[in-house]
């Protein structure tokens, strides 16, 4: 991997060669060749060749080695908790369905034009992706519905997962920058970034200085997981009753709608595309449920608790 570090701008570099044109160069005017105002520019091979005929993307080793490192935390956050840790394997293909079908509908309002071929083109894996907000809001969902017909404390399970979960999301977005995904809208400030060489590469246009808004988005999760944690070191979520991950889920998404800001999508209110409002919509929701989880219901409980009838004991009753 090469990581090239090009000076700032100058009002020079954008200044239009009109020769054997016809009309000047518009000011952001970048080729494959060059990327003479990108500060931060990649050019690595995102491809391994694993056998004769086996080559992937870094990205999906990345990935993979992700999703191990984050299962087997979870696992040893069960054990410690005195939870059975082979409920995890259930659980965590319980939240499959719940993912596909939810980043399935995310994808569909990001891109609507892409299932105009009818309503089961949505069941076409080679059409498409995933939303993922959405699709951790239905993964949740149905692993929540799996753990609690294991028989399992859904609310101890959501607090152990809150840490991995976050962590996943983190490097999981710092990994689409070994595939060139990801870019947000054309930009030429100190850290612009941009992905040079043949690739192949995820993003449109990856030699065009942009946003790196994936590593925005990373950051940001980040801190949203320090916040996490030293809330739970002051004692805030000492009920684990999946609060934790609510309250994780919701600053995440507002992070991820204040980053949608720099995305290359149309927006559609204010300055969010689709994808920043239903990152909105989610973190509205996942909030709620905190303070219902959280609140709500423990104070229900003890209300409850408190108007049952005291009746009198048989053995000291007096006699009519």
């Amino acid at each position: 991997m090469t990581l090239m570090v090009s000076p700032p701008a100058t009002p020079e570099h954008r200044v239009g060669d009109t020769r054997g044109v016809g009309q000047p160069t518009l000011p952001h005017r970048y080729t494959a060749a060059t990327v003479p105002t990108a500060v931060i520019a990649f050019d690595f091979d995102p491809l391994v060749q694993l056998a004769a005929n086996l080559i992937v993307r870094w990205q999906t080793l990345a990935l993979a080695l992700i999703v191990l490192i984050c299962l087997a935390t979870a696992a040893v956050l069960a054990r410690q908790d005195a939870l059975r840790a082979d409920d995890l394997l259930y659980i965590v293909i319980g939240s499959a369905p719940g993912a596909v079908v939810g980043g399935r509908i995310g994808y569909a309002l990001l891109v609507p034009e892409a299932f105009s071929g009818g309503p089961l083109t949505l069941l076409d894996p080679a059409v498409g992706g995933l939303e993922l907000g959405l699709a951790v809001a239905g993964g949740v969902v149905t692993a929540s519905i799996v753990a609690a017909l294991l028989g399992t404390p859904v609310g101890r399970w959501a607090h152990i997962a809150t840490i991995p979960l976050l962590t996943a999301i983190v490097a999981g977005k710092l990994a689409m920058v070994l595939a060139g995904s990801g870019q947000g809208r054309f930009f030429d400030g100190d850290w612009a970034t941009a992905f040079v060489g043949p690739g192949p590469w995820v993003s449109l246009a990856p030699d065009v200085p942009s946003h790196p808004a994936q590593v925005y988005e990373a950051l940001g999760t980040t801190l949203v997981a320090l916040i996490v944690l030293t809330a739970s070191s002051l004692g805030a979520f000492r009920g684990r009753d999946g609060s934790r991950l609510l309250v994780g889920i919701a600053l995440w998404c507002l992070v991820r709608a204040a980053v949608s800001t720099t995305w290359r999508d149309p927006v559609v209110a204010g300055p969010l595309p689709v994808g920043g409002v239903v990152a909105l919509v989610v973190a509205a929701g996942a909030l709620v449920l905190a303070v219902v989880v959280g609140v709500w219901l423990p104070r229900r409980s003890r209300a409850m608790a408190g108007a049952q009838p005291a009746w009198p004991d048989p053995e000291t009753r007096p006699p009519f």
